[in-house]
């Protein structure tokens, strides 16, 4: 077995099970990253970075989080027939194997696209696109372990109860709330989810809580399972059915683009969760993988695969002594003995390229 065909669902799949592992659907846009700034832009100046990259990004982010991983994905998505979308249908459907039967062409259609600038950790977004004329999303999702919903306050979308209700763990993550209200009654899709993974002050403003620990549990009165994300303290997660709890510190790394964080976060999370991981053990792995992808740019481009996570194991465990504190923070990724090959390949570049492509040489 190599870095390459890592399947963290070996040990579950059995016969009749679904054709994909995880099924979801959203707005691609064409991401232009911008990193290497020193300052935000000043206005009336002229700014200068020193590296740019361009990848699919909107969805396509979470969706290529879920393919790296090994997951079996399949994303419903409008693409524009303008060069940018021909890029990402490209970029997704050959580079990173997602499988885009639902997803369709909109002729005359332009794809969205967002500009971001990557400064001191941070990140300051441009975005510009229209809606698309037709929808991507199906009232009948196709067979899948899974699925992965964006929830935002008042807007109820109908695949979501069809795929809980044809079996599907459904995961959520949410944004910010533009209305102000903060209010679960306007995200009723919540009713259909397993899972809820929040960051700490989106948790805080829904429950009113004063912290996020006591956030996770308010929001187990409303999902069996709450995961809040805190940022540079790590993430805690709430079993509200066995009153399991579980935290796990951040991996202190230096970051270079923190865009698609959260969607790695999610997509590692889902992963330990099909692969019957303790709770534990699932919050590690995500909290890994979002560790690794912010010192990358780019949302999509920077989603690690079992290649970067094998090279990590490889280099912290060559590096950090057995004993002492170190040693037992390393036990805490032990697990990853059982998934990962022995020999993998030191810090393998990514697969996808971080331009809009180069022409073939005649």
């Amino acid at each position: 077995m190599t870095t390459e065909n890592v399947d963290p669902l070996a040990g579950v799949r059995a016969p009749g099970d679904p054709p994909c592992d995880v099924y979801l659907t959203g707005t691609v846009f064409l991401d232009i990253i911008f990193t290497g700034l020193d300052s935000a832009p000043v206005r009336g100046t002229e700014s200068w970075a020193r590296g740019m990259g361009s990848s699919p990004g909107g969805v396509a982010n979470m969706a290529t989080a879920l393919a790296r991983l090994g997951l079996r994905t399949s994303l419903a998505a409008a693409f524009g027939d303008d060069h940018y979308g021909e890029y990402c249908w490209e970029t997704l459907e050959r580079g990173e194997g997602i499988d885009l039967s639902r997803s369709r062409t909109v002729p005359g259609w332009h794809s969205p696209v967002t500009v971001s600038l990557a400064y001191d950790g941070e990140r300051t977004m441009i975005s510009h696109g229209h809606e698309a004329p037709v929808s991507a999303a199906s009232p009948e999702p196709p067979r899948a372990r899974s699925c992965v919903a964006s929830l935002s306050p008042g807007q109820p979308q109908e695949w979501i109860g069809a795929a809980a209700r044809a079996g599907s763990l459904v995961l959520a993550d949410t944004g910010w709330d533009d209305t102000g209200r903060w209010d679960l009654a306007a995200l009723p899709d919540l009713e259909h989810c397993a899972a809820f993974l929040p960051n700490a002050t989106e948790a805080m403003r829904y429950t009113r809580a004063d912290s996020p620990r006591a956030a996770a549990h308010a929001l187990t009165r409303t999902v069996p399972l709450a995961v809040v994300t805190m940022g540079a303290d790590g993430a805690y997660a709430v079993d509200g059915g066995t009153g399991e709890t579980a935290e796990v510190p951040a991996i202190v790394v230096e970051a270079l683009d923190t865009t698609g964080a959260g969607d790695v976060f999610v997509a590692g999370f889902l992963t330990g969760t099909l692969a019957g991981w303790p709770l534990a053990d699932r919050l590690a792995l995500a909290g890994l993988t979002a560790a690794l992808s912010v010192q990358e740019f780019g949302g999509s481009l920077s989603a690690p695969g079992w290649g970067e996570i094998a090279a990590w194991w490889q280099r912290v465990r060559q590096l950090t002594p057995e004993s002492g504190p170190l040693g037992q923070a390393l036990e805490r990724y032990a697990f990853l003995r059982d998934v990962l090959p022995e020999d993998p390949r030191p810090w393998p570049r990514r697969r996808a390229v971080p331009t809009l492509g180069f022409r073939t040489p005649t």
